[in-house]
């Protein structure tokens, strides 16, 4: 059950923002959030930081709002009390707001109630979503570097409800090591947009010295996010170029 996906939701949509306006304020692209919403991708510790800071919450926040109620039918009675004690001191659109939520609120109940599938159906299900190919030309280290000629040179079938849209990125690269984690992991794909220049906290495709390496970008070096790896300290010696940058990470679920 995709409990925490729904929690996010709910919570999104009790501060009537769109999932476009929420992918501005996190940085996932839009289709991202639909499917971390509907459980179609997995959540990390990192995603989890983003949706609380963007919502106004802490994280330990969606985890409490996630567990299922295990409140006594009294103190369910008393909850009710509570939010009619607080409604009547409302002025009269105030409570019309929150008639508005509580009816949203019921509605999405009734769908999740009625939206009971078999294990079957639910294959189904899984198995008409749409995969396309996409060639993959690359490899970009999160370790210790590949030379530009070892190219990985290869056709991939991804889930298009996974991938960005073609104008958003240029090319695909495979992720060897794991001086990322856990953010980026080792087999994950990069979906890379070409540029000279990425601005500093930025994760990026970066070649030092003939090596490719993605990392995110620092004031004079290129940082790691696994904290048992390096990070690789930049000199005036050395020979660097910024490939591009990273816009979306596919990890095959």
């Amino acid at each position: 059950m995709n409990i925490l996906g729904n929690t996010i939701k709910t919570i999104r949509k009790s501060k009537k923002m769109t999932q476009t306006e929420l992918a501005k304020l996190t940085g996932f692209k839009q289709n991202t959030i639909s499917n971390h919403e509907n459980g179609n991708r997995n959540l990390d510790e990192i995603d989890i930081r983003k949706y609380a800071e963007a919502l106004g919450v802490s994280p330990q926040d969606l985890f409490d709002l996630s567990k299922p109620s295990t409140a006594s039918p009294d103190a369910k009675n008393g909850t009710v009390q509570a939010i009619n004690d607080k409604v009547v001191q409302l002025h009269p659109e105030r409570q019309e707001n929150v008639l508005g939520y509580a009816t949203e609120q019921l509605e999405e109940q009734e769908k999740e109630n009625r939206k009971v599938v078999s294990i079957s159906e639910k294959k189904l299900e899984y198995e008409v979503r749409k995969r396309v190919e996409k060639s993959a030309p690359g490899k970009v280290s999160a370790g210790t570097g590949y030379w530009q000629e070892d190219d990985y040179d290869t056709i991939v079938s991804f889930y298009e409800d996974d991938i960005p849209d073609d104008d958003d990125y240029d090319t695909i690269a495979i992720v060897v090591g794991h001086s990322m984690e856990p953010k980026i992991k080792n087999g994950d794909f990069l979906f890379i947009k070409h540029t000279a220049q990425v601005d500093i906290n930025t994760i990026g495709i970066f070649q030092v010295n003939g090596e490719n390496y993605v990392k995110k970008l620092k004031d004079g070096y290129l940082q790691s996010l696994n904290p048992d790896y390096d990070d690789i300290q930049l000199t005036p010696d050395d020979e660097i170029r910024t490939i591009g940058e990273v816009v979306d990470v596919y990890r095959e679920s």
